[in-house]
């Protein structure tokens, strides 16, 4: 199969479930719209597609015998608008959706088709939903992690490179979770004498002017917050981080993987397959309002130790010893 048969097979796929038993059971046709931050071929987003395609398959949905899948991979903010009306016009039964802005641009096209998230850090604050416990409109899902983890990504920093004195803190100043991100970071900093500088991570040409610009001084290291951006742009973070050596941390372990120094975040891929079982329900009769958002359940620290060898760093044994992975 070539990768353009992979990626058709990844925008309908589910597994084989009896044709005969689903005639049997004389249901209709289902259809779900998936809209993604992601492009169709990057590998994050074909993983998180095939961990919902796994949990819809443990459910019984099978695309093609009980279930339609329209998807919309979209890189771009400005065309969230036209995509998210483009599925909307599809007449699913049920919306699925990744971050914040995405989900903001399928509740603007419509405010009655159930909407099931699946990577976003502040519902509540964003006005996606009225409160956790009881969502009310037509939105519900899974958030990735509270703000208080921000803080967290500087005292791991600091613990990994003690002599970082200045930290760039690459975020989305346009979403509220950019803006809430550096704030806990800032919180987190008030007391340590760090100097922080928030950099914008729009496209890949500021970020590599950002990066230029602040490797000029010394002793300065990099935390990288949750955003479509930084995701996207993922590779070139990693190889200025690199170029310029810069010790960084990053929100998830895929950056660490890549050749990113330190993470510390959410496992990705669960709140996908968990938000199969959300849609399930919804098929089957729930309402969105009345499904609680659920926060994460697994966290995993990792650590390169190729990379902290090539930045003349030393991780310190009490670190490596909490770390669920270690890359040698």
């Amino acid at each position: 199969m070539n990768r353009r048969e992979v990626l058709t097979f990844l925008g309908v796929a589910g597994a084989a479930w009896p044709v005969g038993a689903w005639a049997q059971q004389g249901e209709r046709m289902r259809r779900i719209g998936v809209m993604m931050h992601l492009s169709a071929d990057d590998r994050e987003g074909q993983a998180r597609n095939g961990a919902f395609i796994q949990g819809l398959e443990a459910l019984g949905w099978s695309a093609g015998k009980n279930l339609l899948i329209d998807y919309r991979w979209v890189t771009d903010p400005e065309l969230y608008r036209k995509n998210a009306s483009e599925l909307v016009a599809l007449a699913p039964d049920v919306l699925t959706a990744t971050t914040t802005t995405v989900v903001q641009a399928l509740q603007r096209a419509t405010r009655t088709i159930p909407i099931v998230f699946s990577a976003v850090i502040d519902p509540v604050g964003s006005g996606l939903i009225s409160s956790l416990a009881q969502p009310e409109g037509n939105a519900t899902g899974f958030t990735l992690f509270e703000y208080g983890i921000s803080g967290k990504w500087l005292e791991l920093l600091k613990e990994v490179a003690p002599s970082v004195k200045r930290i760039a803190v690459l975020r989305d100043a346009a979403t509220t979770t950019g803006v809430g991100q550096f704030a806990a970071i800032q919180t987190a900093g008030s007391s340590s004498g760090t100097e922080l500088r928030p950099v914008d991570v729009r496209d890949a040409t500021e970020i590599e002017r950002a990066f230029n610009a602040f490797a000029s001084g010394s002793n300065g290291g990099v935390i990288v917050t949750s955003s479509p951006n930084a995701i996207i742009n993922r590779d070139l973070i990693i190889r200025l981080a690199a170029q310029h050596r810069l010790p960084t941390i990053y929100p998830f372990s895929f950056f660490t993987s890549g050749g990113g120094l330190l993470s510390y975040g959410p496992d990705l891929l669960d709140p996908h397959r968990r938000a199969a079982g959300y849609v399930d329900r919804i098929l089957k009769g729930e309402k969105a309002a009345n499904l609680p958002v659920q926060a994460p359940t697994k966290y995993a620290l990792a650590v390169n130790l190729k990379t902290a060898r090539a930045l003349g760093l030393t991780v310190p044994a009490t670190l490596l010893a909490r770390a669920d992975e270690v890359i040698e």
